[in-house]
């Protein structure tokens, strides 16, 4: 017998161009989107915007676009819709009845369901299956009329990877007690999280935190010699992993946490707070950032805000822009009288112009994977691991330090 691999699920992407949105950032914001439906396995045909001051209360886009991408997807016979912006019950139940016949099911998922989905098929820990079945039930829980014609239905694929397909579960009271005790649960596994942060002694604790995908993982296996999960895709950790790590004789932790992401849902952030403690318990931030994205700058402020939300804004931090060996520099003639793009900017001018705005901050270019300046990052992490070393233990002289770094 011939097994055939199952087809791949195709998707159309939607977005609105506002205000405070141009359409050049909408653009990157559907490149991201993008990306997240290939993580869950879809394979996106095709991308609708609109220009609107505001999205429309009951179709998010205007009702002749709403009608264009509804000809679309059953002229081309699309699986799903997916959509940049959270939708509200309303939006999502009568954008059900527009694009679905009975010839033709389409799925209407929004950005939240679809970062949710792909949490629900990464996470492998009794942790962090917990944590992502009560941000589930936290979604779905307003959305309830939604889940009965998922369960009606009983088809699987992206967006339908619930916490549980029970006909008992449409039912809200049941839904909130299942919540209650996901949370109590949660609370004992955070307890117990946290004995295991107090059993590990004073010593230093170093996290590393960045945007999804910008090979915090990678880094990990090459500072702790050992062997983390990585993949290029978003989100391809979610639990966090916790390595002792000795540079010239001087231990410390070093902790993997899950990365952060634009509109990551509030219902993650409050589910997977346990998890977040790691970093806000740490004594240093290793902020790893992928100097070839294109918009680079703008995950740095996006994680930036993320550290303030969760109460992690204070730390010292190490600046660390990560594959600088797949940075791409376009070289521009001295005659060449165009506006010079990021394009033409070159590292080490990326690099002076860091060190420049972010004085009194360490920053360091490396490439993790090809390890490159990884030597330099080691020794700074020693020299700043050893400043919290000699405070915590005081007794230790400075002036015969035994854990002096050989030059």
């Amino acid at each position: 017998m011939i097994e055939t691999a199952p087809r791949q699920e195709t998707a159309v992407l939607v977005g609105l161009v506002t205000r405070s949105q141009s359409r050049e950032l909408l653009a990157e914001y559907l490149d991201e989107l993008s990306f997240l439906a290939e993580t869950a396995s879809a394979r996106c045909v095709a991308r609708f915007w609109q220009a609107l001051d505001h999205p429309d209360t009951r179709t998010f886009v205007g009702a002749g676009k709403a009608e264009e991408i509804r000809a679309f997807v059953h002229d081309q016979k699309v699986d799903m819709v997916i959509f940049d912006d959270e939708l509200s019950p309303s939006q999502l139940r009568n954008l059900e009845k527009l694009l679905n016949t009975e010839e033709n099911k389409v799925k209407v998922l929004d950005r939240n369901n679809l970062i949710l989905d792909i949490f629900a098929a990464r996470a492998r820990t009794a942790h962090a299956k917990t944590q992502v079945e009560l941000a589930q039930y936290e979604y779905l829980l307003p959305r309830l009329t939604r889940m009965w014609t998922h369960l009606e239905r009983q088809k699987g694929g992206i967006g339908m990877r619930g916490p549980g397909e029970q006909e008992i579960e449409t039912d809200r009271r049941i839904i909130r007690d299942r919540i209650a005790r996901l949370k109590k649960e949660l609370e004992v596994i955070d307890r117990q999280k946290a004995t295991q942060r107090g059993n590990r002694g004073a010593m230093v604790r170093v996290a590393l935190v960045g945007y999804t995908n910008v090979g915090k993982s990678t880094l990990m296996n090459v500072l702790s010699k050992s062997e983390v999960f990585a993949e290029n895709k978003l989100f391809a950790t979610l639990d966090t992993t916790v390595r002792k790590v000795v540079l010239h004789q001087l231990p410390f932790l070093l902790t993997d946490t899950v990365g952060f992401i634009r509109k990551l849902p509030h219902q993650l952030i409050e589910s997977f707070k346990g998890t977040l403690d790691e970093v806000r318990e740490a004594d240093i931030l290793i902020h790893v950032v992928d100097i070839s994205h294109p918009h680079f700058e703008d995950h740095v402020r996006v994680v930036n805000e993320t550290l303030s939300d969760i109460g992690a804004g204070d730390k010292p931090v190490v600046l660390v822009f990560n594959k600088i060996d797949a940075y791409r520099h376009v070289h521009k003639d001295e005659d060449d009288l165009t506006p010079r793009s990021r394009e033409n900017i070159t590292l080490e001018e990326w690099r002076n112009t860091w060190m420049a705005r972010l004085s009194g901050q360490d920053v360091v270019f490396i490439s993790a994977a090809g390890k490159q300046h990884v030597d330099e990052l080691r020794n700074l992490l020693y020299k700043r691991v050893r400043e919290i070393h000699i405070q915590r233990y005081p007794f230790i002289d400075p002036g015969h330090d035994p854990y002096q770094a050989q030059e």
